[in-house]
This record gives structure tokens, C-alpha cells and sequence, in this order.
């Protein structure tokens, strides 16, 4: 018996893993071969082996980004642009960004430099500072104490001379012609004045473009420069407003349609809101009339409808008007534009301290073109706030 050993002890192997726990037992005694007692124990070193890697493979933070790539579309030469990613924590311990580079002398990055909880956001920015013009694609590579322990992130774009994609500073698309405003308003005009407002205008058809407003009022006149934009070119039109035209003190809208195309006809697709207000002149008054002139005090200036619209076929909401002023205060318009808005006041002229309630109602059904600001306009003799509005979020 050189070769067997007589175990007379019982031998009891316990392995704990995440997933089970088992026993490897011998309690009786048994005549065991010396090779397989040293098989049992390279086995069960292994096990313990792969339970430590699998713990350590378990136990670690991840790094995640919201994008791989971030397109900057068209910039301008000399003029820096910077890209932020939001950098993840996806494990369970904390991630450490050790460092971050990019990949030319043209671009700067900042980074978080504290821990990232499990869970946690952090940032990773690149300042890219064009040195020259055409197509450009970069890198930025971040270092960490994730797995792996480098990572990589673009940024491309094309550096010109002149921005050609004007869909952040032209917003507003009208067929291929983009314009920077939605709305001509004229706030706040007196009679005699002309006031003029400039809008950009940009070309993205095939073709040369002249812009023409249809259906100008009388009170309106344009003027373009140039008069024919080439393609891909911009260029502006300027309005001047002649206030003496305007019939009556209060809001005047109106709409335009700016021509997409030669022979272009009007459509809601191509309208524009126009509108202005003409107020009371208070320029020749006293000191001792402004001392004694009227003050209006107004509970809301602003009111939603929003949510009871949902299920209600109209809505109503209360607006008390005191007088804080020492002379009458005389509501001399009360102008509403849209047909679902109903308004009821139960006093036009308040005394000093008088107070009265305005109710305003709106009916779902008769909302309408929502291009158009929903409001309500009061024109006092208040002479600091000869006009007051009341806008309405339906």
C-alpha cells in the first residue's frame, strides 16, 4: 500500500460563490490515491481563482457617453465651437477620468475631475478652434479607470468661410426660403411715427429668389436688399410702418404671405402675422397731471387654459382691475382677436380705489390658427400704462 493512504478524518470542502454554495465531504474512512487528492486540490484552487476574477470582473465602474459622435454641421473659420458629451457611470464603483486627449493642437478638452458615483453624470469638453477650411473629423480619447481604459469620441464638421447652413440662424422654413422671425410686430407706436423693423432672408432654392410680401396693408411698405438673392445667398427686407394710417388706438393684425417662388400664391403655409399697436400720446402732460393721473392694478397678466381645455369644452378664468390712481381710470378699448375668446367687464371707468372683475372665457372648438398670438388688449388712460395685455396659453 505505498501508494494509498488510509483517510480515517472526515474532510469537509466548503465553496462559496455568488450563485451557490457546495460541500465536498468524506466521513468514512476510505482509501484515497495520492494523484487524486492532488487533482482535488489544483480544482478547488481554480475555483477559488475564478471566483475572485468573476467578483473582480463584477466589482467595476463603466464609462457610457450619450453620443459616439457629435456633428457640428457647418462653422465659421476663426470662430471656436465647443462639443459636451455627458459621460455615464454604468458600474457599480466609482469612475475616475484620468485624463482626456484629442487629437490635434486645434481642439482644447476639460473634463470632471472628481469621482463619478455609480449612477453619476459627468462631462467631457472639446474647444475645436478651426485652422483651416474644409472637412474636418477629430477625435477625443479618454482615459480612465474603466475597462477598457481608453475610450474614443468624435466630432466632424466643415470649417467655411461663410455659414451656408442657415437653419440656426434662419429658423424658420417658408418652402426653401428661411427667414429669422415668425412674427412682424410693431409694439408700442404713436400716431405720426414710422417705425421700421429688418428681417434676414435666406435663399436655398436652385435658383435666383426675389422676395415679395403679398397682401402688404396700406399702412405697410418693404424694401429688399439685394432686390434678387442667388442661390444660397442672404440678403434682408426692411418695414416701415406709418403709424398715421392706423385707424384706431389698440392692436391692428394682419397677415402677410411671403412669396416661396415666382407666381407663389397665399396660403397658410406661407403666412406671416403682422401686427401693431397704437397708443395714446401722453407727452404733453403736466407734472401735476402725472401726480393725479390714474393707476391700474391688475391681478394676472398671464393665464393658462391648458389643462381644463382638455376635457372641458371651454373654460373661464376671473381678472379683478383696481384703481390705485387719484382720478378716474377710464378703459377705453378692450380688444380681443381670435373668435373662441369670450371677455366680459362690469366696468369701464373705476373711481380711485374702484375695482371691478373682467371674465374671460375661451371656447375650444373656435381656437383656430395657432400662428396667432392669443390675447386680450386694454388701452387705458393710465399714462404708465397706457396699454396692458393679457396673454393666454390655451
Amino acid at each position: 500500500m505505498n501508494n494509498e493512504i488510509l483517510n480515517e478524518r472526515a474532510v469537509t470542502f466548503t465553496v462559496n460563490n455568488p450563485f451557490n454554495t457546495f460541500h465536498i465531504s468524506s466521513k468514512t474512512p476510505t482509501f484515497v490515491h495520492q494523484n487524486k487528492i492532488y487533482h482535488m486540490k489544483r480544482s478547488l484552487l481554480s475555483i477559488f481563482f475564478l471566483l475572485i476574477v468573476t467578483l473582480a470582473a463584477v466589482a467595476q465602474p463603466r464609462i457610457s457617453s450619450n453620443k459616439e459622435t457629435h456633428n457640428f454641421g457647418q462653422i465659421e473659420w476663426k470662430r471656436p465651437v465647443t462639443v459636451e458629451y455627458t459621460i455615464t457611470n454604468t458600474g457599480n464603483q466609482p469612475l475616475v477620468l484620468t485624463n482626456v486627449t484629442t487629437s490635434c493642437a486645434c481642439a482644447v478638452a476639460d473634463w470632471t475631475k472628481e469621482p463619478i458615483a455609480p449612477g453619476a453624470k459627468g462631462i467631457v469638453k472639446a474647444s475645436f478652434d478651426a485652422k483651416a477650411l474644409g472637412r474636418f473629423e477629430k477625435s477625443v480619447g479618454i482615459y480612465s479607470n474603466a475597462t477598457p481604459n481608453l475610450v474614443y469620441l468624435k466630432f466632424t464638421g466643415e470649417v467655411v468661410q461663410e455659414i451656408k447652413d442657415y437653419t440656426k440662424t434662419h429658423p424658420f422654413a417658408i418652402g426653401n426660403i428661411r427667414i429669422d422671425r415668425d412674427e412682424f410686430a410693431f409694439p408700442d407706436v404713436y400716431r405720426g411715427q414710422q417705425p421700421t423693423m429688418t428681417f434676414s432672408i435666406a435663399n436655398l432654392s436652385d435658383r435666383p429668389y426675389e422676395p415679395v410680401l403679398m397682401h402688404l396693408p396700406p399702412y405697410l411698405k418693404m424694401e429688399a436688399e439685394p432686390k434678387v438673392l442667388l442661390k444660397g445667398k442672404k440678403g434682408t427686407v426692411k418695414l416701415t410702418l406709418d403709424a398715421s394710417q392706423l385707424n384706431d388706438y389698440g392692436l391692428t393684425q394682419t397677415s402677410v404671405y411671403l412669396s416661396r417662388f415666382a407666381g407663389d400664391k397665399v396660403s397658410e403655409d406661407n403666412e406671416i402675422p403682422v401686427s401693431a399697436i397704437l397708443l395714446p400720446d401722453f407727452s404733453r402732460m403736466t407734472a401735476k397731471d402725472s401726480l393725479d393721473a390714474p393707476a391700474i392694478r391688475i391681478s394676472e397678466t398671464n393665464i393658462d387654459l391648458s389643462v381644463p381645455l382638455i376635457k372641458k369644452k371651454k373654460a373661464s378664468y376671473n381678472i379683478l382691475i383696481a384703481n390705485a390712481g387719484k382720478t378716474p381710470l377710464v378703459i377705453s378699448k378692450l380688444q380681443v382677436f381670435n373668435s373662441s375668446v369670450g371677455v366680459s367687464l362690469k366696468k369701464t371707468v373705476l373711481p380711485p380705489d374702484g375695482m371691478t372683475k373682467l371674465k374671460v372665457t375661451i371656447r375650444k372648438r373656435d381656437v383656430g390658427n395657432k400662428k396667432h398670438h392669443l390675447r386680450i388688449l386694454m388701452i387705458t388712460n393710465d399714462p404708465l400704462n397706457p396699454k396692458v395685455e393679457i396673454n393666454i396659453k390655451r
